[in-house]
Formats: C-alpha cells, structure tokens, sequence
C-alpha cells in the first residue's frame, strides 16, 4: 500500500471508535433479539459485527501486511455467518409460531440501534471519498442500517395496533435479505485490499 492510499489518522481514529461502537452492540442487541424472539433485531445486529469487521479492516490496513488483513477479514467473514445463520433458525421458528415480539424491548433496542448508526454515519460522513474501497463501504453501511433501524420501530408501531409477529418477521427477513451477502462483502472487501495493495507494489 503507498502513502497515499493508507487511511490517514483520522479515518483511523474515526473507524476505530465506530467499530468498538458497532461491536459492543452486536452484544446488546443480539441478546436483547434471542430473548424476545425477534427476527428483525436479530438481523440487525449481524449488520453491527459486519460493520464492526470492516471499520477493523479499515483502522489495521497501514499496520498489517495485505496477506495478514485478507486472513483476518476471511476469519471474521466466517464469524458473521454464526449470527446470520441464528437469523434464519428463529425466523423459521416464528414463521410456523408467530407470537409477537415484546414491544418495549423491541423498541428501545431499536432506537438505540438507530443512535449508534446515526453517530457511526456523522463519524465516517467525511471520509465516505477517501481513496479504498473499505471507507466508502463502512460510511454506506452505516447510512443504510439507520434506515433498517426506522423499519425495525415502524414495525413496533404497528405491532401495538396489530398484536401479530407478522410485522417483525417481514422487516427480519427484509434486512436478512438485504444483508444476506454480509459475510461475502467483507470476503471480497478484504481481497479487494489485498488485491489494490498488490498492484501498488508491482
């Protein structure tokens, strides 16, 4: 990689703190999911340790040789897989029993979902140009998850109207499917920076 192309400090620190934030979440919001049973926040939270996995991708990309990130980025590619297959395990089990999720608890980790992806999306908004394919990525992902956290209340709105687990399933396998590729992109994201790193030094 070139000193041009190498993330400068601020990126870095900007990746960083998005990444610790997006990671601490993943936690949150994948238990809050598994113990109301909702398909929507589960989803969700597997965009968290994808964004988590590529803003780390991001802030080690001048310290790691391109062979030691295109590893890591495969290893945490598979270790997306864990949740997005829980994904469809309880999305089939709610399909066939569609009680409703616990409103409350569904709402409130959605709307902290929401702020942690509105302050992820302010952090990486400037370096969205930045010279990579990782940093566009990360500032995309960030921006399009504040809109999966607006379905994910909409479909608490409407839960209290309509006591069903229909809502919650539809947005969970919407953004399931909108994400289905979440392990592939940080795959070829990480090759992709091998790759361009390689061609520089050639």
């Amino acid at each position: 990689m070139t000193p041009t192309d190498a993330p400068d400090a601020g990126l870095r620190r900007a990746v960083l703190i998005v990444a610790i934030l997006n990671g601490a979440y993943f936690g949150i919001e994948f238990a809050v999911a598994v113990g109301i049973g909702s398909v929507s926040l589960l989803a969700d939270s597997v965009d968290f340790l994808e964004d988590a996995s590529i803003n780390l991708l991001i802030f080690f990309a001048v310290a790691w040789a391109a062979r030691t990130r295109s590893l890591v980025g495969r290893g945490l590619a598979m270790l997306i897989l864990v949740p997005a297959l829980a994904t469809i395990w309880i999305a089939v089990a709610k399909i066939l029993d569609p009680q409703p999720p616990e409103v409350g608890a569904l709402s409130l980790a959605a709307a902290g979902a929401l702020a942690i992806n509105l302050l992820s999306a302010v952090l990486l908004v400037r370096h969205r140009h930045h010279a990579g394919s990782l940093p566009k990525a990360a500032w995309l992902s960030a921006r399009n998850d504040v809109l999966a956290n607006i379905a994910i209340i909409g479909a608490a709105l409407v839960t209290l109207v309509w006591s069903s687990g229909w809502p919650d399933i539809v947005v969970g396998i919407g953004i399931g499917l909108l994400n289905a590729d979440a392990a592939r992109a940080v795959w070829l994201a990480a090759r992709a920076e091998r790759l361009d790193a390689e061609g520089a030094e050639a």
